[in-house]
């Protein structure tokens, strides 16, 4: 038998006044947004209580009976700003990771701050990519360094290695450049040997 674990509860999440998705985790619930589905398969029984934020609604400002003032016009240009407010909030919600950000569709202030936040985004993505560059370029770097060390303790070119083949030669009064390579002070050691 299936557990019944499944929190329908009605979405935007970031209207409830609780972390729904803490008090989910809490109690071992998977949230499905219960606007957008009809299913209510595998409910689960005792699911928490939570609670609606207060949202103060824009006061309505009702103009009646003055000539001088143009009612209608007034009253859009209200609801226009409480639209770009509106806005500006979902915008703010989204930078505190109440809700995703998403393009606010009108209002002037709304998506010049859209645009703001998006450029921001976009510079935080080019910064991630370069420090990760930089990360595997260090990486890259410090397997270099430990190479190269792993080469210098190895006993190979040393000056004592020159010196001791170069001794054997002047012993035998065999001639030898003075910067010659350890290869060829070693063929000459070798072909006195054979002699």
């Amino acid at each position: 038998m299936m557990s019944k674990n499944i929190w329908y509860l009605p979405g935007p999440f970031h209207q409830y006044q609780e972390d729904v998705k803490a008090l989910a985790k809490k109690n071992g619930l998977r949230i499905i947004d219960a606007n957008v589905t009809e299913s209510r398969e595998d409910e689960a029984d005792d699911v928490p209580k939570v609670t609606l934020r207060q949202v103060q609604s824009a006061p309505v400002l009702l103009i009646d009976g003055r000539a001088d003032v143009d009612g209608t016009a007034l009253q859009e240009l209200v609801d226009k700003l409480n639209a770009e407010r509106e806005g500006v909030v979902r915008l703010i919600e989204a930078v505190e990771g109440k809700a995703p950000l998403e393009h606010p569709g009108s209002g002037e202030l709304p998506i010049r701050l859209f645009g703001a936040l998006d450029s921001v985004h976009d510079i935080i993505i080019s910064l991630t990519g370069e420090r990760d560059s930089l990360a595997t370029d260090a990486e890259s770097l410090r397997a270099e360094v430990a190479r190269l060390k792993a080469a210098a303790d190895q006993p190979g070119d040393s000056a004592e290695k020159i010196a001791g083949l170069k001794a054997q030669l002047d012993a035998a009064g065999v001639q030898y450049r003075a910067n010659a390579s350890v290869e060829s002070l070693e063929k000459a050691v070798a072909d006195l040997q054979k002699a």
